[in-house]
């Protein structure tokens, strides 16, 4: 284990396809009622659809965020709709919850969706009460990551000290804000997404490919 490791006092996770395994197949559920949004809120056909939330999606980070900025769209209606989703796929994960608890410090879940969408998932894993704070889209004003605005507004309303911070997620841009804050990073190798394919970027401190076996090695090493 690094040494930075060792000096970690809060940790950060993201939640989609990195508190749960991609395999699960959730937020592919999310895509699908976002399209579905779309079509119903523009009187588009699939194809559209797709088009808009693609293009929306790469230019500012998350679909919402684009759909407030040009068509006036009020979040609340939109990010209820697309987190109504189906989490019987989603199993108790005890492992990966004793393995959080026992990280030494604080524990944060840092998400670009709603809080209400995260605490549905990380109870359903059974590992809720492991994090003291959930930092969702609405904290961060709408502001979806990697704009380094929300990274700096976590930093500053919880007391964060980046360097004494680590950051995990399975999207490697996400990371490069907490990098360049002073924080240690960690990418979730091999979920899918945009940039799930891509090298590791000098803002990546580590690698890993499974987020339990990493978090047991990590409370070995620190315990």
């Amino acid at each position: 284990m690094t040494n930075a490791l060792k000096n970690v006092e809060t940790w950060i996770f993201d939640l989609d396809n990195t508190l749960y395994p991609a395999a699960s197949d959730l937020f592919p559920q999310v895509s699908t009622r976002m399209t579905r949004w779309i079509m119903d809120r523009f009187g588009l056909d699939e194809a559209a659809a797709v088009a808009k939330r693609g293009a929306y999606y790469r230019q500012y980070g998350t679909t919402l965020r684009g759909l407030m900025l040009h068509d006036g769209v009020e979040p609340d209606d939109f990010l209820g709709y697309v987190h109504d989703i189906d989490l019987t796929a989603l199993d108790p994960d005890p492992r990966l919850g004793a393995a959080i608890e026992a990280l030494p410090g604080r524990r944060l879940v840092y998400t670009n969706g709603s809080r209400t969408h995260a605490t549905r998932i990380l109870a359903k894993l059974g590992i809720d009460r492991h994090f003291v704070e959930i930092f969702d889209i609405i904290a961060a004003d709408y502001v979806p990551k990697p704009d380094p605005r929300p990274y700096l507004t976590l930093t500053q309303r919880f007391g964060i000290d980046p360097a004494r911070a680590c950051m995990v997620e399975d999207l490697a841009v996400n990371l490069e804000p907490a990098k360049a804050m002073g924080m240690t990073t960690v990418w979730l190798e091999g979920a899918p997404g945009p940039d799930g394919a891509k090298p590791r970027g000098p803002y990546v401190d580590i690698t890993i490919t499974h987020l339990t076996d990493w978090l047991e090695s990590v409370v070995g090493a620190t315990g």
